[in-house]
């Protein structure tokens, strides 16, 4: 954040007094950075720095190593900080596995890593759940180690994390129909802590510095991709974005006693199906997408009753969300929409113009509707 601004997510962020953790992910990135770096050179690089999507780059100490003359695996602990995360203290390891030239990066789930087996995630069924930012971030080491060291860059990366199949008992995969362990997941690198008295008093000083700088126009994002979507969306500057989380009711009943002109909320279709629904509290742990009131606004966004029977047994919200699309049914509006008159319900008649903005895990803006 640029000096002097004191509002905005970053602000939010130093505001909890949280420490900061590293996602599965960036554990992954870093082991596999090691590993491959000590295929080529014979030495494993502890602790071993990586460039997260946002710029940091933190370092990581290497918690065990082995290597071979084709093989090289890197382990690494994950601290994910103040937040209560079921996989603080879990070990993800990366073994690569050199390939001949022209193969790419395939990647492979090792013991406590799952495997894709329903539809409706940003994974083919059968793939890794190794999500798709994550190899991203891989692809971009592996690279990178290989233009450094006189690598072609072709390996095979399977990830593993010890006891994974156990933890992964105790987070939402299984019902997902993600079978056999943990999803190596993250879209910044970052854990965010989250205290709910920590966080939602963060969202009220959020608040309060957009009102002293005059900002008109706010925006509660969920994440960091939503915040990307506003940006490219709306001429905000910094200290108009909250960063909200799970917390929409925080919002809403904090700007409704302190009022801006305009309210934008942005977010993933599955949380904001949550809103819409009339959660004010969107974590997972405490709300959960409902398909048959999915299916109700399917049915009145046009879907017939064999379309509406579908979203009901959908594997998740973005399977409903993909089910439509493919029939032309505009549910992301419809969710949209209800969602935006379910903050003017909260909000009790203060004088705030709400519109709202649902997306997909990319950044796509999958539905919108009407500021009202």
């Amino acid at each position: 954040m640029s000096e002097g601004v004191t509002g905005g997510r970053s602000a939010q962020l130093k505001h909890t007094g949280l420490r900061p953790g590293w996602t599965t992910g960036a554990c992954a990135t870093a082991a596999t950075t090691a590993a491959y770096t000590a295929l080529l050179t014979g030495d494993f690089p502890d602790p071993v720095t990586i460039t997260l999507p946002r710029g940091q780059t933190p370092a990581f100490a290497l918690a065990t190593e082995e290597l071979s003359r084709s093989l090289a695996m890197a382990g690494i602990v994950k601290d994910a900080g103040d937040d209560p995360d079921v996989t603080h203290g879990a070990l993800v390891r990366a073994t690569v596995r050199l390939l001949p030239p022209g193969s790419g990066v395939i990647f492979r789930a090792g013991a406590g890593v799952g495997t894709v087996t329903r539809p409706g995630l940003p994974l083919d069924v059968g793939e890794p759940a190794i999500n798709p930012v994550p190899r991203r971030l891989m692809r971009s080491h592996v690279a990178e180690v290989a233009a450094r060291h006189g690598g072609t860059g072709d390996v095979e990366i399977t990830v593993s994390v010890d006891h994974g199949e156990e933890i992964a008992r105790s987070t939402w995969n299984p019902r997902l129909g993600i079978l056999g362990g943990l999803s190596i997941l993250g879209t910044t690198g970052i854990v965010v802590p989250y205290s709910c008295s920590a966080w939602i008093d963060s969202i009220r000083r959020g608040v309060d510095v957009a009102r002293a700088a005059g900002r008109t126009h706010v925006a509660g994002c969920t994440g960091s991709t939503s915040e990307k979507t506003v940006l490219a969306t709306y001429d905000l500057p910094e200290d108009a974005l909250l960063d909200m989380g799970d917390f929409a009711g925080a919002v809403l009943k904090y700007i409704r006693r302190h009022p801006v002109d305009r309210l934008t909320i942005c977010g993933g279709f599955a949380k904001l199906s949550k809103l819409a629904a009339g959660h004010l509290d969107l974590h997972s742990a405490r709300s959960q997408v409902d398909k048959r009131f999915l299916a109700d606004l399917a049915a009145g966004a046009g879907a017939d009753a064999e379309l509406a029977a579908e979203v009901t047994q959908a594997n998740t919200g973005l399977a409903a969300l993909q089910l439509c699309q493919a029939q032309g049914i505009r549910l992301g509006d419809a969710v949209a929409t209800r969602a935006r008159d379910e903050a003017l319900t909260v909000l009790r008649g203060a004088p705030v113009e709400v519109d709202v903005i649902c997306i997909d895990r990319a950044g796509t803006v999958v539905g919108r509707s009407e500021p009202r």
